[in-house]
């Protein structure tokens, strides 16, 4: 399978530190400067399997990037790269489709580590075997990681359909964000656990009839999330 990577950064400098890394750990790195280079790449490229998106860009920039990409493509894995650390333009980010965030500056292992950790959610996994978890009004397919809601398919991105088999292997368990971020995103994930609360608050949108009001999943206040059944 391509180990293949879209890299959309109009920083030359930055942009070739993040290629000479991602060479190093075996990627094939595919470079774009501008949102509108970058979407013609991936059309081009159908076995990218993770883009990392550059927020600050001319033109299109990378929020709008990833509304457009996940339009048509929810299996890819997304990461945002921001200069700034304002909380809003992660939550913004997530809330636009995308799977992590990286906060310039980074180092290479960092790096790596997540795009590491996207790859193998995104298809670079061995596939799971066949078999359905079935709750009512919810029906979750392990083979082709799909999900339906009283019979009508709900678009899933790989972090999300992984904390949806989360919750329906563990209906009623009261589980802490660590425990969450440990299942989902894997014990090597160097990121912080806001990631967990926008991700689900992102699935209640997509799952809940009144996401303000949520009956699926329940939040356990000062600890973390519950599957309601």
């Amino acid at each position: 399978m391509a180990r293949k990577v879209l890299v959309l950064e109009d920083e030359s400098s930055i942009r070739g530190f993040i290629v000479i890394n991602l060479t190093r750990a075996g990627y094939e790195v595919i470079e774009s400067e501008t949102g509108e280079e970058a979407l013609e790449k991936l059309r081009d490229n159908p076995d990218i399997r993770v883009a990392l998106l550059d927020i600050m860009l001319p033109g299109i920039d990378g929020f709008e990037v990833c509304r457009r990409i996940r339009a048509t493509n929810t299996r890819i894995g997304i990461i945002m790269l921001t200069a700034r650390s304002q909380e809003m333009d992660k939550v913004t980010g997530l809330m636009t489709g995308a799977d992590d965030y990286v906060t310039k500056p980074f180092s290479p292992a960092e790096l790596t580590a997540r795009v590491d950790a996207l790859f193998r959610r995104a298809g670079g996994a061995a596939p799971e075997q066949a078999g359905e978890i079935s709750q009512e009004p919810f029906l979750l397919n392990t083979r082709n990681r799909t999900l339906e809601k009283n019979g009508q398919r709900v678009k899933l991105t790989q972090v999300e359909y992984s904390i949806m088999k989360m919750f329906m292997e563990n209906p009623g368990k009261a589980l802490s964000r660590e425990e969450i971020l440990d299942m989902v995103w894997g014990r090597d994930y160097f990121g912080e656990l806001k990631i967990v609360d926008v991700n689900i608050r992102r699935l209640r949108l997509k799952i809940e009839d009144n996401a303000q009001n949520p009956t699926f999943i329940n939040t356990v206040w000062g600890y973390g999330y519950k599957w309601g059944f």
